[in-house]
């Protein structure tokens, strides 16, 4: 009676979890639903949101937006005519900046400024009207652009920092629908032809969906309670790790669960023992993700600081969503959702050749020879990031160029000879004279001319010599610095300048910290300092391969001019945190069979047999979602996609299948060192004949 009794709860208990966690994940999604809306609204895109937190040129930003009128908006008014420009032409121009100088607050008035060959002019505009407001910003730039208009052979194009941003803004506002539908869709089609069911597919996508929904309900909370930056870019990097990493834990418990159905007669029951087996593994690898992530705190540039938290964010609420929501929901379902592969009880999987086995068979038999091989292929790899191109400089930063960009080049090819960009000084108002006296006498320097005063600053526009981002302007810039004392110089050059000094204090200090936070994790999961080891350089090796790829074909195929260079970092950070997730989802059922009494090369083929295809399909789905950024119109973005995406593919199909398993079997019990297995012995003890006699 007892007996029954206990079976009754135990049955009621089955099928009310289920139902209490997909009601709690309701009530969760009801609760974030008011602050994912909202995440778009403190979407910023501004340079001081990408700038160093400590340069001359965040300081320079921010002193900007306390002057009379805030933030000045700063514009070139580009009018050309390739084969002069006429009367017509300059009085056409007059009237036109006279018209935006009247509709608009101007810092002074605009003075026409005409090239040597006279095929061009151009007007600067400044306002402070927008201030910080980046619509105010977007509105003015077409305002100014309503006006300036050309015909009859006449171009007027609008330029400047100003312009640059709006064109920016643009791009990234444009992103997150096509980013999320492309992404929901590239996951969707690999997952049908990963499952071959027409219905299970959907399960994983929607939970997928779900946690994308939560996490930018969270990001905004941490935006309004931290100040965590939220951009463009990090936002959309979110979004393709809820997907990608999502769906890799969705691949490897399905997995999991399809084996447990077989062999367990109730679903409830197959899934907790699915969630037992694959859970640690899928724990670590959101836990090395995470704190791979985390550790872009550290990092002085603001982007990278602020994509930490948010990828962080997007993985751990993926983790969270795949080991509570997806459960309850396959549970609900029962087998059927497997239709038409349902794995029947009791039954077995039809024997198939695998490819895994295969490849696992070449590794065992010689795996130094593969060794040596494989890691030769990813040095000779690694030697094309030599081949990089140099700085991305702003005008080359965009796959379709836009206005602003075009309007760069017109005046780079008209004016030869002098600066077309403004380099912003902000000194302290009782030294501005002497400030303005130095940069003026500073080599380099065409012109320099005192704007506005408040709260102690005064700004002082400088005109370099040599043309925007330049070796000769970068030259100025820095003499600028040496020379004025206690003053800041900024400007869009001097940003790239910080851009590119700050990630590379910011590689020098995060790198070290994600190597060693990973590595701790690894240690703490597979009892061993060999095994996490040997994954933390088989992830490095992958990352300098894959760059070295990209150095083959950015400029040559793609013709990119330059390299972002945020680049190096970033694709770091993101191939060691999640290329370590596959090294983790073989070792660990290395382990499991190595604590079964498998022998050394006989638990690593058989954890590669095993989970091989859930790898590969893992592998394929996170390269999947990462390339989708490579048809982004953002240059940095394409190159981050294809570096992480060919990353993803080495390690998934030549690190993981052979390297490691080589590595492993030539290592044999050594691979577990200093742990327990790996004082077992390496040959069972022989028997004494007397015993096997009187057996």
């Amino acid at each position: 009676m007892g007996a029954a009794r206990t079976d009754s709860a135990r049955s009621r208990r089955r099928r009310a979890v289920p139902w209490l966690v997909l009601g709690l994940w309701i009530a969760v999604l009801a609760l974030a639903s008011p602050f994912a809306s909202k995440l778009s609204d403190v979407q910023r895109d501004r340079a001081v949101d990408y700038l160093p937190a400590s340069a001359d040129s965040t300081q320079v930003a921010k002193i900007q937006d306390r002057l009379p009128g805030g933030e000045a908006t700063e514009l070139v008014v580009v009018y050309h005519r390739d084969g002069g420009l006429t009367a017509a032409d300059r009085a056409t121009a007059a009237d036109q900046i006279a018209e935006i100088a009247g509709a608009h607050t101007l810092t002074a008035r605009p003075e026409a400024v005409p090239s040597r060959d006279g095929t061009t002019l151009m007007y600067p505009v400044a306002s402070t009207e927008p201030g910080q407001d980046e619509e105010a910003r977007d509105e003015l730039v077409g305002a100014v652009r309503d006006v300036a208009q050309g015909g009859d052979g006449l171009s007027v194009e609008v330029g400047g920092a100003g312009a640059l941003a709006t064109d920016a803004s643009e791009v990234y506002n444009s992103l997150d629908g096509p980013l999320l539908y492309t992404t929901a869709g590239v996951v969707a089609l690999l997952l049908i032809l990963i499952y071959r069911s027409p219905f299970l597919w959907l399960v994983p996508l929607a939970v997928a969906g779900i946690a994308d929904y939560l996490s930018m309900g969270v990001a905004y909370g941490l935006n309004q309670w931290f100040g965590t930056s939220v951009s463009g870019q990090s936002s959309g990097i979110m979004t393709i790790l809820v997907f990608g990493a999502g769906t890799d834990y969705a691949l490897l418990l399905v997995s999991r669960y399809r084996e447990e159905l077989r062999r367990i007669e109730r679903p409830y029951d197959a899934m907790a023992a699915a969630l037992r087996g694959c859970g640690p593994a899928v724990l670590a690898s959101s836990g090395t993700v995470a704190a791979g992530l985390l550790c872009l705190l550290a990092a002085d540039l603001n982007s990278s600081r602020g994509m930490g938290p948010l990828g962080t964010v997007g993985v751990l609420c993926a983790l969270a969503a795949m080991l509570t929501l997806l459960p309850a929901i396959l549970v609900l379902l029962g087998r059927r959702v497997f239709w038409p592969l349902v794995p029947r009880y009791g039954s077995t999987p039809k024997a198939r050749r695998s490819l895994f086995a295969a490849m696992g068979g070449s590794a065992g038999r010689r795996p130094l020879t593969v060794l040596a091989g494989g890691a030769a292929l990813l040095g000779a790899l690694a030697l094309g990031s030599l081949n990089l191109p140099g700085d991305l400089k702003q005008e080359d930063s965009f796959t379709s160029k836009p206005e602003a960009v075009a309007a760069m080049e017109t005046l780079a090819a008209a004016y030869p000879e002098r600066g077309t960009q403004p380099i912003s000084v902000i000194a302290p108002t009782d030294r501005a004279d002497a400030a303005l006296a130095e940069a003026r006498d500073t080599r380099g320097v065409e012109s320099a001319e005192r704007g506005r005063s408040g709260g102690g600053w005064t700004e002082i526009t400088v005109i370099a010599a040599a043309p925007p981002q330049s070796a000769g302007e970068s030259a100025t810039i820095e003499a600028l610095r040496d020379n004025l004392d206690g003053s800041y110089v900024g400007g869009a050059s001097a940003e790239q300048i910080d851009l590119k000094d700050t990630n590379s204090r910011d590689t020098m200090i995060v790198v070290p910290l994600v190597l060693l936070s990973v590595l701790l994790i690894l240690v703490a999961l597979l009892r061993s300092l060999v095994a996490p080891l040997l994954l933390v350089a088989a992830v490095v090796a992958v990352w300098g391969a894959a760059l070295g790829i990209g150095g083959l074909v950015f400029e040559p195929l793609f013709g990119f001019e330059g390299t972002d260079p945020g680049l190096g970092l970033l694709s770091f950070v993101f191939l060691v945190a999640l290329g370590v997730d596959y090294g983790i989802f073989l070792m660990h059922r290395m382990r499991e069979e190595s604590l079964t009494g498998a022998e050394p090369a006989e638990a690593a083929l058989t954890a590669l047999r095993t989970t091989g295809g859930v790898i590969a399909s893992a592998g394929l789905v996170l390269a999947a979602t990462f390339a989708v950024l490579t048809n982004m119109p953002m240059v940095q973005l394409v190159e981050l996609g294809f570096v992480i995406a060919v990353g993803v593919l080495l390690d998934t199909f030549l690190v993981r299948t052979y390297l490691v398993t080589s590595a492993s079997v030539a290592l044999r019990r050594r691979v577990w060192w200093p742990g327990p297995l790996s004082r077992a012995p390496e040959e069972p003890a022989p028997v004494p004949e007397r015993q096997t006699v009187g057996a």
